[in-house]
């Protein structure tokens, strides 16, 4: 018997598909896409235009002010959302879809579901060469999208209308795979967009899908276990794979157990609430002292879902050099790092099968010491007194005014180490800092898409977005996006007058600030301040300007009475006010050869300190 079909084109076959995909969360099942984010231009509104109208109640399309920022926002619903549903992100042929390399970027590195559904040059090529499209004389079927390669973890581009039968299944399971989550990119020439195909109608059927979670081979556990049985320090570093994995519950169980001292990575802030007596603190370049002083000492770490990146790590100067890791990840490439003995496996399965170990009680004694004397210092460095505004002062008034469910966000910069360092967590996934790519712009654009998620997660819980000058000016239409679509989000702007934390980089290798200020950039022959109060305004957000930070609570408390998305403005001080507790060397590369006596010495004493950089893979 024939089977039945139904013929559709192939944009109409995607969405058609797109819409009957559903994923069980908690024993409710829900679409798995949530919607998506558009800007419609010739390569994308004729035929796939068309067809996301018929199911605009049910993925519904957000209208984008710039591609990057939808690909931004795309990434901050995906955390908020804890990568289990994702929206997707369509753009024109030729600087629409070019806009989204970027934010495909962030997606890729933090690894989150984001599908990218991008126009295409014509497959016929009979028009060629078209609008905006690029020509490779001696490879004409290579264009902007072969770009995405680099940064997508699923990529085809759909030459068939049937293709799309093999292609979609495989990037959503591409999207929801534990290990090899991320971006999926699917270009779409603006033909085949159009042609039919009969398609069966049981690839329209609803399917439900389920997150993989998976054990680790008993081998692995077992060679673990013998390593922790002989740990007289260990140290569990608990990165954002806990979140992604659902595992919180069980890390804080297994630490509870084992009386193991855990330090968060930067994606791993909010696995612990501040207060609990096993968090030490965060850990490395934008760390705490607590975290880094015991990790300097630890024999036995496990590192549980994390990719260990080098603010993580100190660029690998952070541990003792004799220092034995676990790593338990879900990703075979994270698990042995550093010659780290690898459990592959859901975190969530895998740590309650390491109980059984108990930490000597005077090793977590000194660890909780230790973040004492660090909780004494965060609660001076955020005080608010007679000194300059700092950072640290605007997320301490936040912080203590804040709902323990309010997310927050910040990216690059110096707030995502001000953030790292001085947010106490008040509940369990509430701290999205973005420094898998450390993407200036996503501040705004990623606390849109987290605001749509917080509005079907947490309703009535605020977004704060803590943003510096320089991100602002680089992206704020979500500003307006926000507006438009009544996602309310509270965006703090803290202008430091430039790009101040490369300034204060530049100094501490010994260079005299030039180009990162505004102050200090020679071709500003004008100086003159912006408006961001009135800027805000202009987007339809009420906004306001405090001028000292004993006058910010009352600021923010507006902010959270409004009904609006409400942006606070403030001027911070460039130079003084920086968390400088904290840090550990972090690599970066610096003149071997000047004439800058103060850049030479730098350089000798940063080179010193290269001798504690742990050797491995």
């Amino acid at each position: 018997m024939a089977k039945e079909t139904v013929t559709l084109t192939t944009a109409q076959a995607i969405v058609r598909w797109l819409d009957a995909q559903m994923i069980e969360i908690d024993g409710e099942e829900m679409r798995v896409c949530g919607g998506g984010f558009g800007i419609f231009g010739h390569g994308n509104v004729t035929c796939l235009g068309e067809a996301l109208q018929d199911v605009k109640d049910t993925l519904p399309l957000f209208r984008g002010q710039n591609e990057q920022g939808m690909g931004f926002a795309a990434a901050g619903y995906a955390k908020a959302w804890l990568r289990r549903r994702f929206m997707f992100c369509t753009a024109s042929a030729g600087p629409g879809t070019a806009n989204l390399l970027t934010s495909a970027a962030l997606a890729h590195a933090n690894r989150l579901p984001v599908l990218m559904l991008c126009g295409d040059t014509f497959l016929t090529r009979l028009p060629d060469p078209v609008l905006q499209q690029l020509e490779h004389f001696g490879n004409p079927a290579f264009g902007l999208n072969d770009g995405f390669k680099a940064v997508s973890r699923f990529w085809d581009r759909i030459t068939h209308p049937a293709q799309i039968i093999q292609s979609l299944p495989l990037a959503l399971s591409t999207m929801l795979d534990p290990a090899d989550c991320g971006p999926a990119f699917i270009a779409l020439p603006q033909d085949v967009q159009g042609w039919t195909y009969d398609y069966p109608l049981s690839f329209f059927e609803k399917r439900v899908h389920r997150i993989r979670s998976q054990a680790a081979d008993p081998a692995e556990i077992a060679d673990a276990k013998a390593l922790l049985a002989g740990a007289e320090r260990p140290m569990i570093i608990a990165g954002g794979g806990v979140q992604y994995g659902d595992a919180v519950a069980e890390l804080t169980a297994f630490a509870e157990a084992s009386n193991i001292p855990v330090v968060e990575t930067i994606a791993g802030r909010a696995n612990l609430v501040h207060d609990h007596p096993l968090n030490i603190g965060p850990l490395g370049v934008t760390g705490s002292d607590s975290a880094n002083n015991i990790a300097k000492k630890a024999d036995v770490i496990l590192a549980v879902g994390t990719r260990l990146q080098d603010f993580t790590t100190g660029s690998w100067t952070a541990f003792a050099p004799d220092a034995k890791f676990i790593g338990l990840n879900v990703g075979r490439h994270d698990a042995g790092k550093h010659m780290a003995l690898a459990v592959v496996g859901d975190c969530k399965q895998t740590l309650p099968m390491l109980t059984g170990y108990q930490a000597p009680a005077d090793w977590t004694a000194k660890a909780q010491a230790e973040r004492k004397a660090w909780d004494a210092y965060v609660a001076d460095n955020t005080r608010v007194g007679n000194r300059p505004n700092s950072y640290a002062q605007a997320i301490g008034v936040v912080n203590d005014l804040c709902h323990a469910e309010d997310r927050v966000v910040a990216a690059a910069g110096g707030l995502p180490a001000e953030v790292t360092a001085n947010w106490k967590t008040l509940s369990t996934g509430s701290v999205d800092v973005e420094f898998g790519f450390s993407c200036m712009g996503y501040e705004i654009a990623g606390a849109w898409g987290a605001a749509i998620a917080q509005a079907q997660l947490k309703p009535g819980r605020e977004v704060i977005s803590f943003c510096g000058d320089g991100s602002y000016l680089l992206m704020n239409s979500d500003i307006y996006s926000s507006v438009l679509t009544q996602k309310k989000m509270i965006v703090m702007v803290l202008d430091n007058g430039g790009f101040a934390v490369i300034n204060k980089l530049q100094n501490n290798v010994g260079q005299e600030s030039f180009n990162n200020l505004i102050a200090d950039t020679p071709t500003a022959t004008h100086q003159v301040g912006v408006d961001f109060e009135a800027h805000a305004r202009a987007m339809g957000a009420e906004a306001e300007t405090v001028e000292h930070a004993k006058d910010l609570g009352d600021a923010v408390k507006r902010a959270f009475e409004a009904d609006q998305t409400y942006v606070i403005v403030m001027k911070v001080d460039p130079y003084e006010g920086w968390t400088t507790e904290g840090h550990t060397w972090w690599e970066v590369g610096t003149p071997h050869v000047t004439d800058k006596a103060s850049v030479r010495e730098k350089h000798e004493e940063i080179e010193a300190e290269r001798a504690n950089q742990r050797r491995g893979v």
